[in-house]
Order: structure tokens, then C-alpha cells, then sequence
């Protein structure tokens, strides 16, 4: 758990349900209270009243000695998407983008140290990973996660490299702190990031950033596809100039949606 300055203004017991809730993910569907407790890094006791409070209001089911989230907890992530218009600013730049290419197409934004996706169009063909609209990836083996960590504060990006772990995910992924900053510094300087095999085998994607009018980084947008289908450099080739151009259209868009831009920039 984040460790958080004494305020009279935060609540203690709000940001313990909320580390509750953050536990349970595709690895970890339903956990006994032992396991919450563990991944939370709530004692027992603690862990046990959050869960029991969390039952209560609908949020989290108890099965035997299990639990596990229901369909409530999407409340949360539906009413960002419709207060933010996700769908109006993003979704029809995206797909125009799929449309154009056959590929997958995605915005994202940093979350901790993985990608968060808040915008996903997925392609018509298959491909070895699935993605949607809260999906989270390791940044470092991303596309859109080494645009994100390139444009980040040079104070932040090395509190980052400090700090996070670099899982290794194929045996093309960056597990090197040094070999992933000189890997940024590239990516900053060209303005996209492309990845093959980092992730997972048979994905290759590129990416750009967004930015607002005053020049910060709002958020990254992707095109994605199997590896099969194109080779690397011919998707940098043909990829990059339409995830320009829509990159800008989203920019455009944001001006006129000051809502979803300062929640971006507040993220």
C-alpha cells in the first residue's frame, strides 16, 4: 500500500477498501481471506472488516471461504467513461484507424507501473492477446507503455526505473533498467515506439503519444496485430503517419472536451 502524508482530510479505511478491491485481478479471481490480506498487505483483521463491509454493499461475493468481485465494481469504471465521453472523444478516431489498417487500435494511459487501457477497438482477426477497456499491461513490454514512461518527468522516469520490476514476458522483453533508458531516450526522441515479441510472440504494435495544447503527454494510442500479418518495419512504415494524424484529431477533440483532458492530466 501507498504510505500516504498524515491529513485529517484522508480517510485510512477508503483507501483500505479500495486496496481490497485492486487485489483481485485475472490471476487472482477469488481468494480466501488469507490471500486478501497477503496481497493487500492488510493484516488479517483489517483485510477481514474491508471484505465484510464490501460484501455488504455488493461489491464482493463470499463463496464457502472465498471471495471474489461482482458485476457492481463496473459502476465505477461506466461512470468514468460516461462523465469523460470516452466514446465521443476517442472511440471514432480509433475507428477509423482499425478500419484503415485491419488492425486492433487502443489508447492507454499510465497506472502505477502498467498501461491502463480507458479506449479499445479490437480487430476483426485473431490474435494471442486479448484486450479491452481496463486491461493492464507492463509498461516496459508495451508500445504504448514505453511512449508513456519516454514523455514522463525525468524525475519520475527514474523513480520508475528504480523501482519497478521488469518482468520478463518472451526473451525479446527488456528486463534491463540501463538498456530500457537508453531504449526512452530513443523513443522521446523519435516520437513512437514499436515492439515486437515483447509482450507476448506473434504481436507486433506501434505507437504514439497524445498531448494536449500546452505539450504534456495526455495518453498513448496503438495499433496492434499479429506479427504474422506485417512485419515490424512495415508497420512503423505504414502505421505511423495515420496514428500521427489521429493522434492529432484526439488532441483536437480534447480541446473541446476540457473534462476528459483534465482527467487525464489528473491521473
Amino acid at each position: 500500500m501507498t504510505k500516504v502524508v498524515k491529513d485529517p482530510e484522508y480517510l485510512h479505511t477508503l483507501e483500505r477498501g479500495l486496496t481490497v478491491l485492486k487485489c483481485f485481478d485475472q490471476s487472482r479471481p477469488e481468494m480466501l481471506l488469507s490471500e486478501v490480506a497477503a496481497a493487500s498487505g492488510l493484516s488479517a483483521a483489517v483485510a477481514r472488516r474491508c471484505l465484510n463491509t464490501l460484501v455488504k454493499l455488493g461489491y464482493v461475493n463470499k463463496i464457502g471461504r472465498k471471495f471474489l468481485l461482482t458485476p457492481e465494481v463496473l459502476t465505477f469504471g461506466s461512470a468514468f467513461l460516461a462523465s469523460a465521453s470516452i466514446d465521443t472523444v476517442v472511440s471514432e478516431h480509433l475507428q477509423r484507424l482499425r478500419d484503415e489498417t485491419g488492425d486492433s487500435a487502443s489508447l492507454s494511459v499510465m497506472s502505477g507501473n502498467d498501461i491502463l487501457y480507458l479506449a479499445h477497438i479490437p480487430t476483426k482477426r485473431h490474435i494471442r492477446l486479448n484486450a479491452g477497456v481496463g486491461t493492464r499491461f507492463a509498461a516496459h513490454a508495451t508500445s504504448m507503455g514505453k511512449v508513456l514512461l519516454a514523455n514522463l518527468p525525468d524525475e519520475q522516469l527514474e523513480q520508475y526505473l528504480s523501482t519497478a520490476t521488469l518482468h520478463r514476458f518472451t526473451d525479446q522483453t527488456i528486463t534491463n533498467s540501463d538498456t530500457l533508458r537508453e531504449k526512452l531516450r530513443l523513443v522521446r526522441e523519435q516520437g513512437y515506439a514499436s515492439s515486437l515479441n515483447e509482450l507476448d510472440y506473434g504481436v507486433v504494435s506501434t505507437a504514439v503519444p497524445v498531448f494536449d495544447d500546452m505539450g504534456e503527454i495526455l495518453a498513448a494510442i496503438n495499433c496492434s496485430t499479429g506479427a504474422s500479418r506485417i512485419s515490424q518495419e512495415e508497420m512503423v512504415r505504414t502505421r505511423l503517419p495515420l496514428l500521427q494524424d489521429v493522434s492529432k484529431d484526439i488532441q483536437f477533440s480534447l480541446s473541446k472536451w476540457p473534462i476528459l483532458r483534465h482527467s487525464l492530466l489528473g491521473h
